[in-house]
């Protein structure tokens, strides 16, 4: 592919971007074309590129900013390219690889760019590489580093699949171990070691008789989350294992901060010793803010809690309300079966083309 048309139903400019193969650190040949398109629409906006990510903004003067957000890979192809299209009209839908993550929202957001040239508010637009892959890799970290006036505004939409309903702001997470050690020995004579696979008995009932919080914030409830996720232990079938680690993941909501997340997980793991390997935080919903209710009156309906960890939450950090809004199912995020109903992309075409035309 040559060109893409920016002004094409987003639905086409969807089915173009799927059928450009971009998995997570091979996004050149599509963030090559997305420039290319941008930078077509040099009468209304500034256009950068950084790495395989790819930048616009417009300059009008206007009161307030919001920054669009949506990455460009996806992960590895599992059978599912070409894309395939089934139906029609408002029953089409598009399978395949990046249809829901997030191609579909890519999409959108560069239909916006191309053709909402004179907006309420002014406009950033992000699309970045690696955000499905190690966090130190992720494209929007690289720009908040580099470019971090680029990420400035009043309110950030990413285009994450959402059910094409606003997700307001998201939980965030921490991953800790925690050891048992133990001493050796031969199996046949197991009473001579210490199994430390068993030394593990009781945090796993402390986990399994968890109650998890939930939590209201702004109309929203966020349910918490405290899960084992992996045992690792033992070094051959007739030996005593003297050293296991129990793996835990907590997803906690936004009124917590990371610190305050780790300081409940060491109440309820009292007694032992954890070790964070990674953490992040998550973001509060701020749907009074008045972009956000403007956009959450475009969308004519109820925002929903995000269960999860999206970008969203450095946007969050950098001081700004945010909100997930993208086509698509997120429960198909990274399956075979991935695919988008056409009237998802429309529907969110229209709200995010409302929000920024349509005056209160």
């Amino acid at each position: 592919m040559t060109a893409l048309d920016l002004h094409a139903d987003p639905v086409e400019i969807t089915a173009a971007l799927v059928d450009v193969p971009s998995v997570s650190g091979d996004e050149k040949e599509l963030a090559d074309l997305v420039e290319r398109a941008l930078r077509a629409q040099a009468s209304h906006l500034e256009v950068v590129r950084d790495g395989d990510a790819v930048l616009a903004r417009s300059d009008l003067g206007r009161p307030s900013r919001v920054v669009f957000a949506g990455h460009l890979d996806t992960v590895p192809v599992n059978e599912n390219l070409p894309l395939r299209r089934t139906g029609s009209g408002a029953d089409e839908v598009l399978h395949g690889l990046g249809t829901v993550d997030m191609k579909s929202g890519d999409a959108v957001l560069l239909s916006l760019a191309a053709t909402v040239t004179q907006p309420r508010y002014d406009v950033t637009f992000v699309f970045y590489d690696c955000e499905e892959v190690d966090v130190e890799r992720n494209g929007l970290g690289r720009i908040e580093r580099t470019m971090p006036d680029w990420l400035r505004g009043d309110l950030a939409v990413v285009a994450e699949p959402s059910n094409a309903v606003i997700e307001a702001g998201c939980q965030g997470t921490i991953r800790v171990e925690l050891r048992g050690t133990g001493k050796r020995a031969h199996t046949a004579r197991a009473w001579m070691g210490v199994n430390a696979i068993h030394a593990l008995a009781e945090p796993l009932r402390r986990l399994a008789e968890y109650e998890p919080r939930w939590v209201d914030i702004d109309g929203l409830t966020y349910r918490e989350g405290l899960q084992a996720v992996r045992i690792d232990g033992g070094v051959a079938g007739n030996v005593v294992p003297d050293d296991a680690v129990l793996a835990i993941n907590h997803r906690f909501a936004p009124d917590r901060s990371p610190e305050q997340a780790l300081a409940h997980l060491r109440e309820v793991f009292d007694g032992y010793e954890l070790s964070v390997v990674d953490v992040s935080g998550g973001a509060l919903p701020g749907l009074n803010t008045p972009a956000t209710a403007e956009l959450v009156r475009a969308s004519g309906g109820d925002p929903v809690a995000k269960l999860g960890w999206t970008d969203v939450a450095r946007f969050a950090a950098l001081g700004m309300p945010a909100v997930n809004l993208g086509p698509g199912d997120p429960t198909l995020c990274h399956t075979r079966e991935e695919h988008v109903a056409a009237s998802d992309i429309t529907r969110v075409a229209a709200v995010l083309r409302e929000f920024l035309t349509v005056q209160p």
